[in-house]
């Protein structure tokens, strides 16, 4: 699986995710006027960005099953 290149762009989409998801949550913890302003903005993007590799797990779930043959 590892030799897959799509099992790679899941895994760049699940960083990413993971990646906005802890921006948010330290954004969220220090507060301030960046927060206030930005906090939708960085939810909107991580749940986009979600989305996206939602998509992707099913797809490649789907490519590497019975049904992409």
């Amino acid at each position: 699986m590892a030799q897959d290149p799509l099992f790679w762009v899941v895994a760049a989409a699940c960083v990413i995710v993971l990646g906005i998801l802890v921006f948010g949550v330290t954004t969220f913890g220090r507060g301030g006027e960046f927060n206030r302003k930005h906090a939708n903005k960085i939810m909107r993007w991580r749940i986009a960005a979600q989305f996206i590799a939602v998509l992707l797990i099913l797809g490649f779930v789907w490519l590497r099953s019975s049904g992409g043959q």
